[in-house]
């Protein structure tokens, strides 16, 4: 019998830094990197995408594009470069014409990416239909990737005494994010042409049960492979992951050891661990991934000032060299035998004691109860900072399901999940102040219930619609009014356009606010070293100048005024009376007679027909 395998896409160089450290690895980081991740195996390498187009630039004042092409020099191909893409956004927050989405995809794919993973945060089929085309016609692979969420918590709705009396049960809503409902997503996108289809778990809410499920119908229900991405930031991440694989995932998203774990995706020496004992192949070579996680050790030292979880930092571990003490090799097997046996909360307490003896964070109560991704948590906490309002938070919280009911039941992923966290906010403000629910509206949350930003999973109600839009009609996003950015010109560096090649006018227009800055440094930069290296090359062919005269021993007759040599009228030996003429030059736009003062003969000239000199530059010496 064939031994089972399972494909690794490794996510520390986008998603892992991402999720850990704020994408503020450099490329000096990346680099080193390299050599080691060329020959590691993995299927997939995440390297681009998501924040890192707009990070690298705002904060470390590098192209995304010089990123992606150095991965691809050094890969050559044996791993195949992913990024993640927003479907219609792309990278942004606005949908764009399929003239933009085609020049940037190809792009892409010309500097040496290979997959693209398309989500859209709606979940909505005609935001990613165009780009899943695109993508294969270039050559690229399309992964589809479904982005997972739950049905809000709702209150229990109290019963009348007469209704209790009548043994009646409250009427729940309806579930709308069912089993079927990502297995039809997906089935959707194959037949689009999706290559891959991901279960995008971007929250880390996919518990173990309900990842054995969706993901073995999955497989039951496409033929092409299934890949798993999930984060552990509620505590789920690890036990999915392993009942992912225990059902037949093909693909499997993690990180390396120090870049795993917390709000990231699942490290892979603890998979690797579990694969072991079920007899599954990891097709990564292990020996090159201790290579990797010693170089990654001293990176995160460096990136400390933004380590979300610098109190936790993994203890070292090599599952091919180091031995665990028994008890902690049990919690591995008693994972397995709790996952085959349908008990999640015994798999769930096995794994949260092997993260624990590993030093990995613990889960986050607070955002495992909320059901929000834990970036849109922080970014609340921070709103209400900035508000002086922290004391809004359990309220705001509380009020997400109400938000994300009233706008269609809309899953949590950037950018909806930043939307609903604002209004949510807004909406516990309105409270406090005694104002009716939603008199303070964000204009994205207005285009959202508009309609602009696609359809959501449930139609919003048209009086809700009225309410906040002022209409009770839908308006889908319309790109037909969709201008290109200017490209201006810089005046004082002789009018050379801001954005010099392509790849430059595409971050213009997907990322305008950030690449405009980026930009002025770069073509300031390309400026100085233009205006310096003149400087050099005009030092050095003054100094070859001057070294082909003999020292000057006699007088010397210098230039009254700066200006251009017209003709040379002496040779080096001629003996010249009072008032004959050496040479005219002009200045001033006239041209003047350079005569002799008195007798002399000529030593060395050091000048020639053409030159252009200044003040009191040597022009001819006497003997």
């Amino acid at each position: 019998m064939a031994t089972k395998k399972l494909q690794i896409r490794d996510l520390t160089m986008r998603d892992g830094q991402q999720s850990l450290f704020a994408t503020r690895m450099p490329q000096s980081d990346i680099d080193r990197l390299l050599p080691y991740y060329e020959n590691a195996g993995y299927y997939i390498l995440e390297v681009w995408g998501g924040a890192v187009p707009d990070s690298v630039m705002r904060y470390l004042n590098e192209s995304p594009w010089d990123r992606l092409r150095s991965v691809s020099r050094v890969m050559k191909g044996k791993s195949l470069l992913s990024a993640l893409s927003r479907g219609r956004n792309l990278f942004g927050y606005k949908p764009y014409p399929t003239e933009v989405l085609e020049g940037f995809y190809k792009e892409a794919i010309a500097n040496g990416l290979n997959v693209m993973r398309i989500f859209d945060a709606l979940n909505d089929i005609n935001n990613v239909k165009e780009s899943i085309k695109l993508i294969n016609e270039l050559g690229g692979i399309a992964d589809g990737a479904v982005c997972y969420t739950v049905d809000p918590k709702v209150e229990p709705v109290k019963l009348g005494f007469f209704d209790r009396l009548l043994g009646k049960k409250a009427k729940e809503p309806e579930k709308i994010f069912t089993d079927e409902y990502f297995v039809n997503k997906a089935i959707e996108m194959e037949r689009l042409g999706a290559k891959i289809i991901t279960l995008k778990d971007m929250a880390g809410l996919v518990n173990p049960m309900r990842a054995a499920s969706i993901i073995s119908k999955l497989k039951a229900a496409v033929k092409v492979p299934v890949d798993f991405h999930t984060h552990c930031t509620p505590g789920y991440g690890l036990a999915s992951s392993v009942m992912a694989v225990m059902n037949g995932v093909d693909i499997l998203d993690t990180n390396i050891w120090y870049f795993g774990g917390g709000s990231a995706a699942p490290a892979i020496e603890l998979i690797y661990v579990f694969c072991q004992k079920l007899g599954i192949e990891v097709e990564v070579d292990m020996k090159v991934v201790a290579k990797i996680r010693a170089e990654l050790k001293e990176i995160r030292k460096s990136l400390a000032a933004y380590d979300l979880k610098a109190d936790a930092f993994p203890n070292e571990f090599d599952p091919l060299t180091d031995k665990l003490p028994a008890e902690i090799d049990t919690l591995f097997d008693r994972a397995i035998e709790c996952g085959r046996a349908g008990d999640e909360q015994g798999m769930l307490d096995a794994c949260h004691a092997i993260e624990k003896y590993f030093n990995f964070p613990a889960p986050n109560e607070l955002v495992k109860n909320a059901e929000v991704p834990g970036g849109m948590y922080s970014n609340m906490v921070a709103q209400l900072k900035t508000l002086k309002a922290e004391d809004l938070l359990e309220d705001a919280m509380r009020l997400i399901p109400k938000v994300r009911r009233d706008a269609g039941l809309i899953p949590l992923v950037t950018p909806t999940s930043q939307i609903v966290g604002s209004q949510a906010v807004n909406l516990a403000i309105d409270r406090r102040k005694g104002n009716p629910d939603y008199t303070t509206k964000s204009n994205e949350f207005i285009a959202l219930v508009k309609g602009e930003y696609g359809k959501t999973p449930v139609p919003v109600d048209p009086a809700f619609r009225e309410l906040i839009t002022g209409s009770p009609v839908e308006h889908d996003y319309d790109v037909s009014s969709y201008k290109k950015p200017a490209n201006p010109k810089i005046a004082e560096y002789d009018n050379v356009p801001l954005a010099s090649n392509k790849e430059e006018e595409l971050l213009l227009e997907l990322l305008p606010n950030v690449a405009n800055p980026f930009l002025r440094r770069r073509r300031d930069a390309e400026y100085a070293a233009k205006a310096a290296a003149l400087a050099a090359q005009k030092a050095a062919e003054e100094e070859a100048r001057r070294a082909r005269f003999e020292p000057i021993t006699g007088e010397v007759y210098c230039a009254p005024m700066g200006g251009k040599i017209i003709s040379v009228n002496v040779k080096k030996g001629d003996q010249l009376k009072k008032g004959d003429i050496m040479l005219v030059y002009e200045a001033m736009k006239m041209e003047n007679d350079v005569e002799a003062e008195k007798p002399v003969t000529i030593k060395q000239i050091f000048v020639e027909p053409g030159e252009v000199v200044g003040t009191d530059a040597p022009l001819i010496e006497f003997e």
